[in-house]
């Protein structure tokens, strides 16, 4: 069992404010930004369609608003994920959390895989980089590939999960992607963070970010 507690702060700190539901009203979306507002979350991580909403409800406050790039699948063109990426920036995103092209990473077409994350990383500009490798969908083998490719290429994280697959994040899973990117790259542990307690697991696993939709009921347990 874990000896280290968390202040609210702490936690916060770590954690994307996260609603990516294709039902997500404006009311709800509204309610999340409040809530970063409120707890100071690292960010809020919502659809392209909503980023300019969010940028205008964040504005003034010290959370960051972050997109999903080629979400949830990840196998449109490289040309277009850099061109969502590149509209996603111009309209106020500061992080972008992009999925691979998964088909080609299980079919062994890593070059590919690289050019994708490459474009996205060049179009994307100022903003943060997040590559989405799906681990629930990959081998231990493929996983580290793909995480070695992100790091190549220059982006800032690598991250488990859409939470839109077959499963979510893992404590294994993120400490392998730490093992792999070392100590100095971002990990996001996305996918099935609902309490604390699975939280300070995928931290002490490794992680660096988290990805929750639960991030205000996970504050409230502290």
């Amino acid at each position: 069992m874990s000896e280290k507690t968390f202040t609210r702060e702490e936690m916060a700190s770590y954690i994307d404010h996260t609603l990516l539901k294709p039902d997500a009203t404006q009311e709800q979306i509204q309610n999340i930004c409040n809530e970063a507002k409120t707890f100071h979350f690292a960010s809020v991580c919502v659809n392209p369609y909503w980023i300019p909403f969010v940028v205008s409800e964040l504005q003034g406050s010290d959370v960051t608003p972050c997109c999903v790039i080629g979400f949830p699948l990840g196998c449109t063109p490289a040309t277009v994920k850099a061109y969502e990426a590149k509209e996603a920036v111009e309209a106020g995103a500061r992080e972008i959390d992009m999925v691979i092209n998964v088909s080609a990473a299980k079919s062994g077409d890593w070059k590919t895989v690289e050019d994708d994350i490459a474009a996205v990383n060049a179009a994307k500009g100022p903003a943060k980089l997040k590559v989405i490798i799906e681990t629930c969908l990959l081998t231990d083998e493929e996983k580290v590939k793909a995480c070695e490719i992100s790091k190549a290429v220059g982006a800032d994280f690598v991250k488990t999960s859409t939470g839109f697959s077959t499963g979510g994040a893992t404590a294994a899973d993120v400490a392998l992607m730490r093992k792999t990117v070392g100590p100095d790259m971002g990990v996001k542990a996305s996918g099935g963070i609902r309490n604390l307690a699975n939280a300070v697991e995928m931290i002490e696993a490794g992680a660096s970010r988290l990805g929750a939709s639960a991030g205000a009921e996970i504050l409230r347990s502290l």
